[in-house]
């Protein structure tokens, strides 16, 4: 048995069963060992494509989403997907291939300093030398993505490490880190607060029914990260929905006068927490290097949660009494951004929704109600354009479910060539292009901020039907508000796509 065969191995024990990838010169040994796997691979066009996909299955699933390709340039097109599931703490596998350890960091063909760049967007970076390395890189990997969700994680695997015979299958004697030192002056905090509020991000939602059951049982408010939306539904009186920059008027109000704020698997960015006041803020994360505030405890959220004591309070009843609508002109117009996003999301209320980075990631945002977790995707600290249809075809994968892509014509043309990838998996996937023939957040920016004319936004499309049909996806244009809505009547099934014409239109900035 070569390593390559044993690495395969090993993910199938793991519950491996997807993996997103190119394959090429140097990562082909592991390649021959997947042919002859039960593990499906899905083939992608581009390797950013690879890892947004990946990204979209772990946060869909519970299951670990992988990405693999080869040297040189198949890796280097990872980087910015994997760096956008980096800033967002998506764990998941990164395998790229590489050339024999002896030439992989000099001057030879495809050879690049894999380890030392990829050590910036993900949480570890495995270069193992030689085949018991590997072995033990991989255990160690699936071992802290399961146990220690941080984040990726990445190896680096030579051709001559892959073909290697000779290795050690070491068991690991692997503990989950903790620092529960501020644990005790936490809980004192907490005791004496009179208007505690949690927060809850993507490090919580395992636990979203245990929260809510306290904070019913205490009246104590919930709200959420981008990353948490649906943890509890956004229909439930306890949760006051959005923290942060585009936070709802419950939520806002909440996080202005709470004096002890509980934030859970949360990074607590500054989006989150653009004004916060550390002193009164209790962090829980298992990753250290995120925590803020004064009371930092770095732990998994069930096993703090099982620990911490809270005493029943009142004041819930004065946020519930604000109106917590958000406010969105133009939903009823002819034909805006918003007014088309707005009947997508009636029509498809329990879909997988996939969304880019764009103005119509902003209408998008103040439009969804989110009843359950990760049915919502946006690559929310990155924002890296070009996301949508990959993390669509992710989703579509590792649910099952009708999932909807929601793009402008710009960052869908990022990584378009995945319409074939949709069509081969025959997916239930529908892609509406949103098309306004411009980068339209950028031109806003430039009117408004730098007092200058819209320059290099303008953009000249293609015929985006003629586009699906190559891939052989049906596909239809809409033009009116009255078309669309009798459109969304029928009963419809992906692979297809839909463009609507839109207006050009300013998203309403943060209040």
């Amino acid at each position: 048995m070569i390593v390559a065969e044993r690495l395969v191995e090993l993910l199938e024990e793991n519950g491996i069963t997807h993996i997103f990838g190119i394959p090429g010169e140097q990562i082909m040994p592991m390649y021959k060992a997947l042919s002859k796997s039960g593990i499906k691979h899905i083939l992608t066009k581009h390797e950013q494509a690879a890892a947004h996909a990946a990204d979209a299955f772990t946060k869909t699933s519970d299951n670990i989403g992988v990405c693999i390709t080869t040297a040189g340039p198949g890796a280097l097109n990872l980087v910015m997907g994997v760096a956008s599931a980096f800033k967002d703490s998506v764990p998941m596998l990164i395998l790229t291939g590489d050339n024999d350890v002896d030439v992989r960091n000099g001057n030879g063909f495809q050879s690049f300093p894999l380890r030392d760049i990829f050590e910036n967007v993900v949480c570890e970076s495995y270069s193992p030398l030689n085949g018991s390395e590997a072995v033990y890189a991989l255990k160690a990997a699936l071992y802290g993505l399961k146990n220690n969700p941080k984040g990726p994680i990445h190896i680096n695997l030579s051709r001559d490490v892959l073909l290697s015979e000779d290795f050690l299958d070491v068991d690991l004697c692997y503990l989950c880190e903790s620092d529960l030192s501020s644990l005790d002056e936490a809980q004192e905090f907490i005791l004496k607060s009179k208007k505690p509020l949690f927060v809850l991000g993507s490090g919580a939602i395992s636990q979203a029914q245990n929260i809510k059951t306290i904070a019913e049982l205490y009246q104590i408010p919930v709200t959420t990260t981008y990353n948490g939306r649906g943890a509890i539904s956004e229909e439930d009186p306890i949760n006051l929905g959005l923290i942060g920059i585009r936070a709802t008027p419950q939520a806002k109000k909440a996080m202005n006068e709470s004096d002890c704020i509980i934030a859970l698997g949360t990074i607590a960015s500054e989006r989150t927490f653009p004004n916060l006041d550390e002193d009164k803020l209790v962090h829980v994360n298992i990753n250290k290097d995120v925590l803020k505030g004064r009371y930092q405890i770095q732990g998994n959220v069930e096993d703090v949660m099982t620990t911490l004591q809270f005493n029943k309070v009142e004041w819930i009843d004065e946020l519930l009494a604000i109106d917590n609508d958000v406010k969105v002109n133009g939903v009823d117009d002819e034909l805006k951004p918003q007014a088309a996003i707005k009947r997508i999301f009636e029509r498809f209320d329990d879909a997988v929704i996939a969304a880019d980075a764009g103005s119509h990631t902003t209408f998008s945002t103040l439009l969804y109600k989110a009843k359950n977790p990760n049915h919502f995707l946006f690559p929310a600290s990155t924002a890296p354009m070009g996301y949508g249809l990959p993390a669509g075809i992710g989703a579509s994968i590792a649910t099952d479910k009708k999932t909807i892509v929601i793009n402008g014509d710009g960052d869908f043309q990022m990584n378009l060539q995945e319409l074939a990838t949709l069509k081969e998996n025959n997916l239930d996937v529908i892609v509406f292009i949103l098309n306004n023939s411009e980068y339209g957040i950028i031109r806003q920016w430039q009117e408004d901020f730098y007092d200058m004319d819209a320059y290099q936004t303008d953009l000249v499309n293609p015929d985006f039907l003629k586009l699906a049909a190559s891939y052989g996806i049906d596909a239809v244009k809409i033009d009116k508000l009255k078309d669309l809505e009798y459109f969304l009547k029928k009963d419809l099934k992906g692979p297809l796509l839909v463009e609507i014409k839109v207006d050009k239109e300013n998203i309403p900035l943060p209040y």
